[in-house]
């Protein structure tokens, strides 16, 4: 993510107090005086010292004093630092219980997208204690195996899409004119008969193109299906749908405990609209993604974290995982967590 900050602007002993500051108030939510951090550091400095180290953090950026204490507590920039910098997280190991259970009941869901879906981000939430979040897998690389077409009023249409003969897609399109139902009965046989096993994709780039192209030597019939199929298969709102777990976990959070807090992180929950575009910029992105606080740019999530990563299925990337929490969560847990759900998510859906 942005704003990271190079290791050459701290010394080696202001790096270890910040590290030790970061881990200490993460751990018990308070903010941390020079007589813990002089405690737990193990550095043989006097109080004087390291009230003038953390002064000198305090100017930079890393930390800011909470006028109800004497103690200092992490900024954004200092979380920042200390997750790009200091931070040293171990993936889980193959035979880390969280593994397998993940695998176990990844697998035994795997058969239907949305039930997968829901069942990494229920294990995201109950891993990490906080709010799990995973977007939809994209259809476009489901093969298509039906389509069917079902007139509604004002010359509207339900656009009934199956895809690997089990996942039901449901668009409605506006068309110019009125198409009885036996003319939409013949387009949906003759659209299911070209695009049968293709996906999406390929059906935009490749079979509309083919389909143009023959076009003067079609009968009406056919016409008409290309007419339909340009509004069936036209480039979709890219922006995703996500299934999230756990939101009443943030509840217990300090950072979030005020009712307005959490009354507007809900708003955002359920208007989407923000955390979309978080996910979408990490679906574009490689590896695992942190947005801490402010640098999500978004006012509403100012008070919290992201950490995403990108899940795969035959070498395409086709959502994000990820989990939500205050900007005080334990990074160095939640990072592998959420690396390794969207490896084994991924192949879970593979393996379909």
């Amino acid at each position: 993510m942005a704003n990271e900050t190079s290791d050459d602007v701290l010394s080696e002993r202001e790096q270890l107090l910040l590290r030790v500051l970061v881990g200490s108030y993460i751990r018990d939510g308070q903010p941390v005086g020079s007589r813990s951090l002089s405690r737990e550091s193990g550095l043989s400095l006097s109080s004087a010292t390291i009230r003038n180290i953390v002064a000198d953090l305090e100017s930079l950026g890393f930390v800011s004093s909470p006028h109800t204490s004497a103690g200092r507590v992490p900024t954004d920039k200092g979380y920042r630092f200390f997750v790009d910098s200091l931070l040293k997280s171990r993936p889980p190991t193959e035979d880390d219980p969280a593994v397998a259970e993940l695998r176990r009941q990844l697998d035994a869901a795997r058969d239907d997208s949305k039930a997968l879906v829901a069942a990494a981000s229920q294990l995201l939430s109950n891993f990490t204690r906080l709010a799990g979040v995973v977007t939809l897998p994209r259809a476009q690389m489901a093969s298509i195996t039906q389509v069917e077409f079902v007139g509604l009023s004002d010359n509207r249409v339900l656009v009934i899409l199956v895809f690997n003969d089990r996942e039901v897609q449901n668009r409605i399109i506006q068309l110019e004119r009125y198409h009885s139902a036996d003319e939409l009965r013949r387009a949906a046989n003759f659209l299911t008969e070209r695009c049968r096993g293709k996906t999406l994709a390929q059906v935009r780039a490749d079979i509309l193109r083919e389909m143009h192209e023959a076009r003067e030597n079609m009968n009406s019939m056919m016409k008409d299906a290309i007419n339909v199929a340009e509004h069936v298969f036209k480039p979709e709102d890219p922006r995703m749908e996500y299934v999230i777990a756990g939101e009443t976990n943030l509840m217990g959070a300090g950072e979030l405990s005020s009712v307005d807090k959490l009354r507007r992180l809900f708003e955002a929950f359920n208007e989407k609209r923000d955390i979309l575009n978080l996910l979408d910029h990490s679906l574009r992105a490689e590896g695992v993604q942190i947005f801490i606080g402010q640098e999500s740019g978004y006012r509403i999530l100012d008070d919290v974290s992201m950490v995403t990563a990108p899940y795969s299925a035959d070498n395409e990337v086709v959502g994000v995982i990820g989990v939500i929490g205050p900007t005080r969560m334990a990074y160095e847990r939640v990072i592998p967590i959420v690396d390794v759900t969207a490896k084994i998510l991924g192949a879970a859906l593979a393996r379909r």
